[in-house]
């Protein structure tokens, strides 16, 4: 693969080449909506997807503690989830939007490897989801054994997703290592190959699995001891839930990443329009880790069953607490009366 020069490129907020009104109008208008969208980001989703995924780990730790034993999917699970709790920690590089975080390019390239490796570790543990809830509806054969031990196929989602992300790492570029730049986790000056691996190996492919998969579970017919499909959802409703706000939310992201990749072939930098729309897609995907967490503490069994009787025993200690107040106000009443 040849070597590309991209020191030309750079985004059309910093080029600064108006020569009209309209045109700087439009510019002010594109930089307050993405610092009204991060404000809105860290001060809401943040928190929420934060406090959501610690919530799962001390849930998924708690029992494992107490049973000695993990589900197949709690396990996954619980890997997709620290996957999320790191892509939110690597988002708050958007806390200078409508600006840029200014860092050297080999900085640059190290957020951009651990942010890949997130990326493709979570989509990845999502389709083994997927096939393991296939699996429990359809018995699995002999060739498809090795996904009742969930423990190997993690380990090769995780070399997978690492010899993945130091591809993309290597497309990044190696000149000016030391040079300052404006970073995004998914670097504006990286080659153009670096967004077309990303979308086939990070989006098509996954994307493709993800609804072979769907198309099984609805056109196959089912074992006769089997549930019903709307019995099955509502067993499993969280895996596939996220299942769909991902394909949803990262197919916005990657129509825009393949926008930026005609912009490079074009040697063109785009215009403030695109620049804002690939900065609304890049929080749009942030908010999708925050949300996917969300997801699994509400619709997860047992961790929907933990917050539930978390609730139960704050409200039975309200009701205690009430009725130990009512008696001790009724004694006080009454020895004032006499």
């Amino acid at each position: 693969m040849t070597s590309h020069n991209m020191t030309w490129i750079s985004y059309p907020s910093k080029s600064l080449s108006f020569i009209s009104p309209e045109e700087i109008e439009a510019f002010i208008a594109s930089q307050n909506i993405i610092s009204r969208l991060m404000h809105c980001y860290i001060a809401f989703f943040v928190p929420t997807g934060l406090i959501a995924g610690i919530c799962i780990l001390i849930i998924f730790i708690k029992n494992y503690l107490q049973y000695r034993v993990i589900e197949n999917l709690d396990l996954l699970l619980l890997h997709f989830t620290i996957s999320n709790i790191v892509m939110i920690f690597l988002s708050f590089t958007v806390i200078t939007r409508p600006d840029y975080l200014e860092a050297t390019h080999l900085t640059c390239n190290i957020l951009s490897f651990f942010f890949n490796f997130s990326y493709f570790n979570s989509q990845y543990v999502l389709i083994l989801m997927l096939l393991i809830l296939l699996l429990k509806r359809f018995p699995p054969r002999t060739a498809l054994r090795a996904t009742q031990r969930p423990i190997l196929c993690v380990g090769f989602v995780l070399i997978y997703a690492f010899c993945l992300s130091l591809t993309e790492a290597l497309l990044v570029g190696t000149d000016n290592y030391l040079l300052e730049t404006a970073c995004q986790l998914d670097p504006l000056f990286a080659w153009p190959e670096y967004e077309i691996i990303k979308f086939t190996f990070g989006f098509g492919i996954p994307s493709f699995l993800q609804i072979l998969c769907f198309t099984i579970l609805f056109t196959k017919a089912a074992p006769a001891e089997a549930p019903a499909l709307q019995q099955h959802f509502r067993t499993y409703p969280a895996a596939y839930i996220i299942s769909i706000s991902i394909f949803i939310c990262r197919l916005f992201y990657n129509i825009m990443i393949l926008f930026r990749t005609t912009f490079k072939l074009q040697k063109s930098i785009g215009t403030p329009k695109n620049e804002l729309v690939m900065n609304i897609a890049e929080i749009v995907l942030f908010c999708e880790s925050c949300a996917s967490l969300v997801f699994i503490l509400c619709f997860h069994k047992p961790c929907k069953d933990e917050i539930l009787e978390v609730i139960q025993n704050c409200r039975r200690e309200n009701t205690a607490n009430n009725h130990l107040e009512i008696p001790a106000t009724t004694t006080t009443h009454e020895s004032g009366s006499q």
